[in-house]
């Protein structure tokens, strides 16, 4: 009997500290809604505290000439939030020993002749400081002096990974999301997602049309496919450590290069994470743009939210600002909850 009642105690405890989390952050979906209304916002957002969902949504259409309504479980093109799986790949090979970060490309790479490639190391690749503009040309600066965002880079880490586990990187990433129940994220050349939406980009005279060329981008760079639920999971999978150790992770949040950012202005660079300078353990995680589909992945470690946007419409593109209005006001919404802001 004694055993009993302490179990309905704890239980009880337990939904008192559930209910008093939900009901702090009770206001979050109202102030989530306001910056949404009046903008042309067309997208799904997925707000979480620890295992709850805070907020969920989706609104607009995944095929705006079918007038197709968007649902939570809808597929994306996720951009660069793409590298920080190439990343934890690279440096899963690497807790392994099969990688040094400072192994030169050129023991990989044989088929490079450019002499460069026997300068250039994984860890540059991995932050944008290496310089090739070109596989057959000359480096743009000297590697480790420079940052200068590159699709390119990654690409060759996926090639690289293709050496040294002696699979194709299609293979290689779909064994990877099967093993982690990440049902719902893609190489997009295998074929097996059915809910992949269309993306839409605003033309010179404002009107949105489809974008052929969404998947234009190399795949370890900006091209995996996804839904809210896998981003949401793969944020809980990464930060907890589950993906890589923990000291492997913190490799991840180290500072490497600061970038001059279209929406940022500034920004620190790590393996495949962005965040304000001092702020790993504030607010992290990466934006991602492909042809028509703007996304935002971020995790605040001090609440232990997770944030995940995915729009299928690119609008304002000259000024990525405006392009990102939705994410970054949302963004500063969550980070405002941490207790580095005051507000707890």
């Amino acid at each position: 009997m004694k055993f009993s009642i302490l179990i309905l105690v704890i239980a009880f405890l337990t939904s008192c500290h559930v209910f008093g989390q939900t009901k702090k952050y009770a206001d979050l979906p109202s102030k989530i809604d306001s910056i949404i209304e009046n903008t042309s916002f067309n997208g799904v957002v997925l707000l979480t505290k620890d295992s709850t969902a805070i907020y969920s949504m989706a609104t607009g259409y995944c095929d705006l000439e079918k007038k197709t309504p968007l649902t939570i479980n809808d597929q994306f093109v996720i951009g660069s939030i793409s590298k920080q799986i190439t990343a934890v790949l690279i440096l899963r090979e690497y807790e392994k020993g099969k990688i040094g970060l400072e192994d030169k490309i050129n023991h990989y790479l044989i088929d490079i002749k450019e002499p460069w490639s026997k300068e250039i190391t994984i860890h540059q690749l991995l932050t944008h400081t290496h310089g090739i503009v070109a596989l057959d040309k000359p480096l743009e600066f000297k590697p480790g002096s420079q940052f200068h965002y590159s699709q390119l880079g990654y690409e060759l880490l996926a090639c690289i990974l293709e050496k040294v586990t002696a699979k194709t990187f299609k293979k290689l990433t779909t064994e990877f999301f099967s093993e982690y129940g990440l049902k719902n994220t893609f190489h997009p050349d295998y074929k097996k997602y059915k809910h992949l939406v269309k993306g839409y980009e605003e033309s010179e005279s404002g009107v949105l049309e489809s974008t052929p060329n969404s998947l234009s981008n190399f795949v370890a760079a900006g091209a995996f496919i996804s839904n809210v639920a896998d981003l949401n999971k793969w944020n809980q999978l990464l930060y907890s450590g589950k993906l890589v150790k923990k000291e492997t992770l913190e490799l991840m949040k180290t500072k490497y290069a600061t970038r001059i950012h279209p929406v940022f202005d500034t920004i620190e660079y790590g393996y495949g994470l962005l965040f304000k300078d001092g702020e790993q353990n504030l607010e992290i995680g990466a934006f991602g743009y492909a042809p028509g589909f703007v996304s935002a992945c971020y995790f605040y470690p001090q609440t232990n939210m997770n944030l995940i946007i995915l729009e299928n419409t690119g609008n304002s593109l000259d000024d990525f600002k405006k392009t990102f209005k939705v994410h970054t006001e949302i963004m500063q919404l969550i980070k405002n909850q941490t207790p580095n802001n005051g507000n707890e």
